[in-house]
């Protein structure tokens, strides 16, 4: 079967008398792709429902809005110093609220905050804690000092003037996992309460059928470990880390909880006093004081029989806390849809605009701006090239179209968080979301990653665009780092709306295999939270390009189907899913 050997970024490059020709040419020339609908006429007419969807050719000129030059201007604005690291709450947040509410204006979008502006604005208690150079452990006679920094972070889980452990006990509780899915209880009705507990990172992942095997569910992520200890009453948890189950290494922990910390308003939530990180090192020197092995107790933990360990160990830990009430906000643009019935739902697209604001002054080191540029400018910037995309088409889609650009999402999703505690339009009527976190800065690839493969209906549609573009779309390369868990589009999930959130591809053309994971993997443990994010010269926007067109298409795809995206059965969202489409 005769294939045309052109992609996306080939078809938008050509003239409009050829953009035609191909699409015609492409979509005869595979059986996957016969038309069985109307393509979009040049006035706009929005296609009939089918299962093969058919582009237009207004659809494909539109495309050719996202451009390179686009994308790099917007990231050397806000990765730039004068934008101090996006920190929420900061002078550098300010501005680029203020930024990206004239970007969103000047496309001729429909204000989407609260009162009619831009701005969901977005309470924040900014909370830095000051912990003592030493954290000491006392086992009987003997005693372990660790050195704060270099094997210990601790940060309040409290919103007061203090946190606090007093002679609190020790106990390992594996992965402090409750799973009745799958049988798996660490806890075994334990009372932990006013304990401390030490707990593996990552979730169980020698089984395929159990916790789905390397891939790294909730269950493995921080948020979910000092949430379950909560649960439980206990005063603190410490997480040992290793570079293996976090996905990154130490230093990431150090700048990501070494400043000041932001939070949501606390309501009636159990908290811990303390919330703490240890090096895989640091935590082997604790329980030999306890008289106990690591790597025992690890392996103990890999069974389902596993049942809490006292480490006969007692700590005292006293936090001093400076609290501040902070507010940042979510920036949002709306496009209206055209169709009566329709153009009450909506499909959101994402990117965080925050970054982690400015190096501590203790911390060593001339470069004192934490600018994310990849981490997260270049996502904004490829959301408002699609928003600059949609508005040129002819018409707009028939679903309405949302640009939301969250707030603190380093902070732990706080932006998307609030967003969907507080949502402006309602969680049934939000037909997908479509998340951005960092773009292909490598050069264009023949693979995409869609992180979350295998969740929704939605794969089908990313397969379909990528199709169309000569590429295939592979599972999340990287599963052990849960990314599914880590970005904005997991908020959207919990309030049951399916999400797309695609990542770079790895198999990049004109490199030689393993090439593309290597940059990645350079990048992860060189640059990622760090100053050295920055926008530089070698960057080559080709993939992202490319990907920005292939999101932009499957927006425009969903924007425009009647059937709305839906999990699969099943799935950990669909029970919620089902329960919001029930409610007006």
């Amino acid at each position: 079967m005769n294939k045309i050997p052109c992609t996306l970024l080939d078809l938008c490059k050509a003239p409009t008398s050829t953009l035609a020709v191909l699409l015609l040419a492409l979509v005869g020339c595979d059986s996957a792709l016969q038309p069985t609908v109307t393509p979009v006429s040049a006035a706009g007419a929005a296609p009939p429902v089918s299962d093969t969807y058919v582009f237009g050719q207004a659809d494909m000129a539109a495309a050719q809005a996202i451009t390179a030059e686009r994308m790099r201007t917007v990231i050397a604005e806000l990765a730039s110093d004068r934008y101090e690291g996006r920190a929420p709450g900061s002078a550098g947040d300010q501005l680029t609220q203020r930024f990206l509410s004239a970007e969103l204006q000047a496309l001729g979008l429909q204000p989407g905050g609260v009162d009619g502006g831009w701005l969901q604005r977005v309470p924040l208690v900014g909370l830095k804690s000051e912990s003592p150079a030493q954290w000491s452990f006392l086992g009987g006679a003997s005693s372990a000092e660790l050195a704060r920094g270099t094997d210990f972070i601790a940060v309040s889980g409290v919103q007061a003037d203090s946190a606090s452990l007093a002679e609190a006990e020790l106990v390992f509780v594996g992965y402090g996992i409750e799973a009745p899915e799958y049988q798996w209880d660490d806890f075994k009705g334990s009372d932990l309460r006013g304990k401390v507990l030490v707990m593996l990172n990552n979730d169980p992942d020698w089984d395929e059928a159990l916790f789905a095997g390397t891939t790294r569910l909730y269950y493995g992520r921080w948020s979910y470990k000092y949430e379950s200890a909560a649960r439980q009453g206990a005063a603190g948890a410490i997480i040992i880390h290793t570079p293996d189950s976090a996905g990154y290494p130490w230093q990431v922990v150090q700048t990501s909880w070494g400043g000041e910390q932001f939070q949501l308003q606390a309501g009636d939530e159990p908290r811990l006093q303390v919330s703490a990180w240890v090096t895989e090192a640091a935590a082997a020197r604790l329980v030999t004081l306890a008289g106990h092995d690591l790597a025992a107790l690890e392996a103990q933990a890999r069974d389902r029989s596993f049942r809490p360990v006292p480490l006969g160990l007692t700590t005292s830990l006293q936090l001093t806390n400076t609290l501040s009430r902070q507010e940042s906000a979510n920036v949002i643009g709306v496009l209206p849809g055209t169709d009566p019935t329709l153009a009450h739902e909506v499909v959101v697209f994402t990117a965080h605009h925050d970054h982690l604001g400015l190096v501590p002054a203790e911390t060593p080191g001339e470069d004192r701006v934490y600018n994310g540029a990849l981490d997260n400018a270049s996502g904004v910037a490829q959301v408002l090239a699609m928003a600059t995309a949609f508005k040129a088409l002819p018409e707009p889609p028939r679903r309405s179209l949302m640009f939301n650009f969250v707030a603190a999402e380093e902070q732990g999703l706080l932006g998307s968080q609030y967003y969907a505690e507080h949502p402006t339009v309602a969680p049934g009527r939000i037909a997908a979301n479509i998340n951005v976190d960092g773009v292909a800065i490598w050069g264009r690839s023949r693979d995409l990653t869609l992180i979350g493969f295998g969740k929704s209906s939605l794969d089908a549609v990313v397969t379909d665009v990528a199709r169309l573009q000569g590429r295939v779309v592979t599972a999340d390369q990287f599963p052990d780092r849960g990314s599914f868990y880590r970005s904005d589009q997991f908020n959207f999930a919990k309030i049951g709306v399916p999400a797309v959130y695609a990542d770079t591809g790895t198999d990049i053309l004109g490199q030689p295999p393993g090439w593309g994971a290597d940059r990645i993997n350079h990048y992860n443990d060189v640059d990622y939270h760090q100053p050295s994010d920055e926008l530089t010269a070698d960057w080559n926007f080709e993939g992202a390009v490319e990907d920005g067109q292939l999101l932009f298409l499957v927006g425009l795809r969903v924007a425009n189907e009647t059937p709305l995206p839906r999990w699969k059965a099943g799935d950990e969202f669909e029970a919620v899913r089902l329960r919001a489409l029930q409610t007006p």
